[in-house]
């Protein structure tokens, strides 16, 4: 493709006279060239002013799992139930004195569900979340 030059410094912003080598009349390309030149916008930032973020802690760690109950909780997404259940069949391989409750999520990943992480806090040591992307 090819592009006429002075299209080409016309979308840079530059004028055609800029690029004249000889020094005579420099003035009037200055003058050509402010006069030419485009104004100048003022904007807005199109990021905005984001909120303040509340940091929150993470949750105590557990010295270990065995003889504890891990709560495996889908929000819903196709095949997190497939995999939770493989994570589940491990837990009763490898770790039989662990035991796994397995828990759909009410709504998709951002969606509060109350009523099941009291269950959870209540009844529960550790939880193991499948979100989908």
């Amino acid at each position: 493709m090819k592009i006429n030059r002075r299209t080409l410094l016309s979308l840079l912003g530059v004028a055609p006279t800029a690029l004249i080598s000889s020094a005579a009349g420099s003035d009037q390309r200055k003058k050509k060239e402010i006069a030419t030149s485009p104004a100048k916008i003022e904007t807005l930032n199109p990021r905005g002013s984001p909120p303040a973020i509340t940091l929150v802690p993470l949750a105590p760690r557990l010295n270990t799992i065995e003889g504890k109950t891990i709560y495996l909780v889908s929000d819903g997404f196709p095949g997190a139930d497939t995999f939770l259940n493989q994570i589940s069949i491990w837990f009763k391989k490898n770790m039989p004195n662990v035991t796994t409750v397995f828990r759909l999520k009410v709504g998709g990943f951002a969606d509060d569900d109350p009523k099941l992480w009291a269950e959870i806090k209540d009844k529960g040591n550790a939880v193991i979340m499948a979100i989908g992307h």
